[in-house]
């Protein structure tokens, strides 16, 4: 092994990740929990269409792979006149799709409150919007944080395909100096540690976050 390669290029896939993964997964799951609360409320709906709609939407973004939605976006939409930069493209793309997964998350620990909840809070003239937004939500939101979690660090080895549609990330660095040193299999095991790193301290994070709502339980 060139433990001098080794070295010098530590840096550079730690940076990557800290300005291009971190940040993209970061800005992505933040617009994705917005799409999944919107769609997770479509599904819940009494209305069919718009409970149609919300089905629909998961389906589609569960049903076919990210590196496709990923493609359409950046090298699809262009052929009807839609331009979308490499960063965004990968945004939107990665927004939507945890928007999709997230959603089913939310809908389960909305449902998961127990009905007397809602009568509690009906019966002492709450409207379903204040119900929502003042009791269900927040004990809906403790509930999901362990999956929500683990969303959010399944997107941050995602990000890896944003290299694809030449997005400066850890991967991406990756490449680039495997190119030039031909060093590949050196290379893709180190960025691979660096992912692991990066998983390993937001696992921990997340145990703590964990341990912190069963205080409240």
């Amino acid at each position: 092994m060139d433990w001098d390669l080794f070295t010098s290029s530590l840096w550079p896939l730690v940076r990557g990740g800290l300005v291009g993964t971190l940040p993209l997964s970061l800005a992505s799951f933040a617009i994705g929990l917005v799409i999944a609360l919107g769609i997770a409320l479509l599904r819940l709906s009494t209305h069919p269409v718009l409970s149609w709609l919300g089905r629909a939407y998961v389906s589609l973004i569960r049903g076919t792979p990210l590196l496709v939605q990923l493609f359409v976006i950046f090298y699809g939409l262009p052929s009807i006149g839609v331009v979308i930069d490499p960063w965004p493209s990968a945004i939107v793309a990665f927004s939507l799709n945890v928007g999709g997964y997230a959603a089913e998350v939310m809908r389960a620990a909305i449902l998961s409150v127990p009905q007397g909840q809602w009568e509690a809070a009906y019966t002492i003239g709450m409207r379903r919007t204040t119900t929502l937004r003042r009791v269900v939500l927040p004990q809906a939101a403790r509930v999901s944080v362990p999956p929500l979690s683990n969303t959010f660090i399944s997107l941050v080895k995602d990000t890896s395909l944003a290299s694809l549609i030449l997005v400066a990330e850890a991967f991406r660095a990756a490449q680039v100096i495997a190119a030039a040193t031909s060093e590949f299999m050196l290379l893709y095991l180190q960025v691979a540690l660096v992912y692991w790193l990066f998983c390993t301290v937001l696992s921990f994070g997340q145990g703590r976050i964990e341990r912190k709502l069963e205080q409240y339980v």
